[in-house]
């Protein structure tokens, strides 16, 4: 017999640099048991990170992917009103509005149904984000 469930649990990410960072792992150890079939939505409740879905192979994509959103929103520009929080602080809100703050994955089967070399990024754009909240839903048809 099946059931649909929504589920949903907020965790903190744990701390990182700036950059691009795979945490598809961390994601998953985070998350309620999965539905055989149904969607995971993930929400970051920050305006300076974001989240993405990306290469997980080649770290050089994480790089590149830094080096793209510096050069496209620089740090420091004479137009910025918002410079109380440091140089760093519009530019990532500005980045953060390119990513976007949240994601939909469909599950298959119990689990994450990504591409091979699919993988669940945190983009922060600050130098010292700390710990991002982020909220997970799961809905899903449960087998019961």
């Amino acid at each position: 017999m099946e059931q649909s469930f929504v589920t949903q649990k907020e965790f903190t990410l744990r701390p990182r640099a700036r950059g691009f960072h795979l945490i598809t792992d961390e994601i998953i150890r985070n998350l309620p048991r999965l539905p055989q079939a149904g969607i995971l939505h993930l929400f970051i409740k920050h305006t300076s990170a974001g989240l993405s879905i990306n290469e997980n192979a080649d770290p050089d994509v994480q790089t590149d992917m830094e080096a793209i959103f510096n050069h496209l929103v620089k740090e420091r520009e004479p137009y910025y009103m918002h410079t109380c929080e440091g140089d760093d602080d519009m530019p990532a809100h500005a980045k953060s509005t390119l990513t976007g703050n949240s994601l939909s994955i469909p599950i298959t089967d119990g689990r994450l149904n990504m591409g091979i070399w699919q993988g669940i990024y945190l983009c922060e754009f600050r130098n010292r984000g700390g710990g991002r909240k982020i909220v997970a839903t799961v809905i899903g048809q449960y087998n019961i």
